[in-house]
């Protein structure tokens, strides 16, 4: 399992951004993804996940301003972050479970290098 996280980069807080996850799983759609952030200094915490049945699950503090989504036909899942704010500033690793969907980045067998996304005026 190989995953490819793009689409960080430096926005201004209150803009939009939308992270991508592409991932070389032969059945992407059997598996449950995440969004996790590591801040410099600091653990990396849960962001969001979309399970097989596309149930969704968002960190407090991101719940009506992040959307995760998937597209199996295309293998990718997304992560569309809008309002951002300061607080946002982070590296965004993608990551993927045949077997868990939940807030553990433990319980996730694979993972993507990272995007970093800095929000910033």
């Amino acid at each position: 399992v190989q995953l490819q996280a793009s689409g960080g980069g430096l926005v201004q807080p209150g803009d939009s951004l939308r992270l991508s996850c592409v991932a070389s799983i032969r059945n992407f759609r059997g598996y449950a993804m995440g969004w996790f952030r590591q801040a410099p200094g600091k653990e990396r915490e849960f962001v969001a996940a979309i399970s097989w049945s596309l149930e969704t699950q968002y960190r407090n503090n991101v719940q009506g301003r992040f959307t995760i989504s998937r597209d199996n036909a295309k293998n990718t899942m997304y992560l569309q972050m809008n309002s951002l704010k300061p607080e946002d500033t982070a590296v965004y690793y993608c990551a993927a479970s045949y077997d868990y969907f939940g807030n553990t980045a433990s319980a996730y067998g694979s993972w993507g290098q990272g995007t970093l996304v800095t929000v910033s005026s």
